[in-house]
């Protein structure tokens, strides 16, 4: 499979200039082993979840890694946590020495505290999610971002399969110690059918036969191994009720598409739930420019209880703020962008700050308007493709 060229390598090759070691941690098979052997070619590598390396390591731990010179990529290293203590060590024998260490991690909430209690201040801590519409064409609504899928579609939906029940197999059971997977299971699908909605836990656990804790729970660790978005309410005093409860998305729309059972393009335009997935790629597309450029996640939803509801709403470099609507059809119509104009107004007169705003309805692309239009006075509609490259712009 060829190696697609990934934006997160600038950010990459200059943490390890300046930090003894890297951590760089992702969901599963989103492509950060094979990033770092491309950076680093010369780099030794370790995949911490061989039994006869693990048995090696536990062995003699101070003797495997004294017996490493140069960089070295420790692949998964969350199979093997007390690894960090032990590199911790090497890199205060050494502060100055940048670059030498290389670590994985695919499931973030064992590792992130791992790396709290043992690297604070010694690592780099990056991010790296699937593939975005920056970095390859392929991706889209249907098929997501996952590097495999792209590479071999007609065998997405085996892919997709597989990588959910190494997902429940793996990292579910030894993070929650889940016994019963099929409930698990059909969470992911009832997630999937409340994709772009309002969360409610008590809705995801009756049906279940769960607690809301159990739920709360269960989505904790979902967000925290980058599954699932969770895009928080964006509020300020404005001097009105507003929902404050995160709206709940799939991260990768492919993902989505599989638990809703959605296999082609033409299911994907019958479907009811177009809309939302629609809504998710575009989540998910901001997400991943933002992480992409070494910056934390900022991505909110409003909607408050008069009726007036944005799908997305952006800081932006320099204290401004880029308000979203997100529309799935080809066809953009200027009463399209009624609810981006009032809330803009909305935040002009009650806002503790006056930022400036800029407003942006993204669609579905048609063949004239990839350029964007004008749809009315200060907004603009972008085909989605088009909205990207303004994210990525540097």
């Amino acid at each position: 499979m060829r190696y697609v060229p990934r934006r997160l390598e600038s950010i990459v090759r200059e943490a390890h200039r300046q930090f003894p070691a890297v951590v760089l941690t992702g969901p599963r098979r989103s492509g950060k082993t094979r990033l770092l052997r491309h950076l680093f070619p010369k780099a030794r590598y370790f995949l911490m979840e061989e039994p006869d390396l693990v048995e090696r390591f536990r062995a003699d731990p101070r003797g495997f890694l004294e017996a490493i010179e140069g960089p070295v990529i420790l692949d998964e290293v969350q199979n093997v946590p007390e690894v960090f203590a032990y590199v911790r060590a090497r890199i205060d024998r050494a502060p100055r020495r940048a670059g030498r260490w290389l670590l994985t991690g695919s499931q973030e909430a064992p590792l992130m505290r791992h790396v709290t209690e043992s690297m604070a201040g010694r690592a780099a801590i990056l991010q790296l999610l699937p593939l975005s519409a920056a970095e390859s064409p392929r991706v889209g609504l249907l098929r997501g971002g996952y590097p495999e899928v792209l590479a071999r579609p007609a065998a997405a939906r085996l892919w997709f399969s597989s990588y959910l029940q190494t997902y429940l197999e793996r990292d579910v059971r030894a993070i929650l110690a889940v016994r019963d997977l099929s409930t698990f299971r059909r969470f992911l699908g009832l997630l999937a059918s409340r994709h772009g909605q309002i969360l409610n836990k008590s809705d995801l656990a009756a049906p279940l036969g769960v607690s809301v804790p159990t739920v709360g729970h269960w989505l904790d660790v979902l967000e925290a191994t980058a599954q699932i978005l969770l895009v928080p309410s964006y509020f300020e005093n404005f001097g009105k009720r507003l929902v404050k409860s995160p709206r709940l998305y799939v991260a990768d729309p492919g993902l989505a598409c599989h638990l809703l059972g959605i296999e082609s393009e033409s299911e994907l335009l019958r479907s009811p739930f177009v809309g939302p997935l629609f809504e998710g790629l575009i989540a998910s597309e901001i997400a991943k420019a933002q992480v992409n450029a070494g910056r934390r996640r900022e991505l909110y939803h409003f909607r408050d209880q008069q009726g007036l509801e944005v799908d997305f709403v952006v800081p932006a470099p320099g204290g401004g703020l880029r308000l979203i609507e997100c529309k799935a059809g080809r066809t953009v119509v200027p009463a399209m962008a009624a609810p981006l104009r009032r809330l803009a107004e909305t935040i002009a007169q009650n806002g503790a700050r006056r930022p400036t705003v800029t407003m942006t309805v993204v669609h579905q692309p048609a063949k004239t308007d990839d350029a964007g239009t004008a749809l009315a006075p200060g907004v603009q509609a972008l085909s989605w493709r088009s909205f990207v490259e303004s994210l990525n712009r540097r």
